[in-house]
């Protein structure tokens, strides 16, 4: 029996989004928690000595080497699966199209995050930084307008990224209430039983 793959993970972090995939695809896993701030693992290993850049997601290979970055084991997760529902065939203009929203919500709303968690932003540079990001999150709620999900009616890897993702809003004061789309999405997202069962392995829901 191949070994299964491990997931480096943080709970409620963007790892929650491989988490999710790997329950899509009936993916056989284990899991590993990380104290990112402390930089350990749960069985007390110094997570430096595994990923020199401290931060999840990060899965482990069935032979022990490690593959990093999100979108980037999205795809070995779908792929490995041929799940290609979450990530279309290799060369369709479905994957591109994929992989298109995977690069904005990475460079656009996932990074446009981070300085909002950080203690040594001011109080008046947040202010002016989640404006910005509103009005990026505005713009998302009209592409999601008629549609269950961002490439239509078929859930992929991308929609896991961004519901990961818009769940950080509610610690950084960001208010979505009026986006209903977006709460639509929401919600249609966090009704998935995958979905369901990866937060509740995270603690995050009950």
């Amino acid at each position: 029996m191949p070994t299964p793959l491990k997931l480096y993970f943080t709970p409620g972090a963007c790892s929650l989004a491989p988490h999710i995939l790997l329950r899509e695809t009936g993916t056989a896993f284990t899991l590993e928690k990380v104290d990112t701030a402390r930089h350990l693992t749960a069985g007390g290993v110094d997570y430096y000595t595994i990923n020199a850049r401290g931060q999840v997601p990060l899965i482990q290979l069935g032979d022990g080497t490690h593959l990093s970055e999100g979108p980037v084991i999205a795809q070995y997760i779908a792929d490995r699966a041929d799940a290609h529902t979450l990530m279309p065939e290799a060369g369709s203009l479905a994957r591109y199209r994929v992989m298109e929203w995977q690069n904005y919500i990475t460079s656009e709303i996932h990074k446009s995050f981070t300085p909002l968690f950080q203690n040594d932003v001011d109080a008046t540079a947040k202010k002016a930084l989640a404006a910005v990001l509103r009005k990026k999150l505005a713009w998302l709620d009209g592409q999601l307008e008629g549609k269950s999900y961002l490439t239509g009616e078929t859930f992929t890897a991308a929609d896991a990224y961004l519901f990961t993702v818009l769940g950080w809003a509610k610690f950084v004061q960001i208010d979505l209430s009026d986006l209903k789309h977006i709460g639509a999405f929401m919600a249609r997202v966090s009704a998935r039983p995958a979905v369901q069962a990866a937060m509740k392995a995270e603690g995050l829901i009950a």
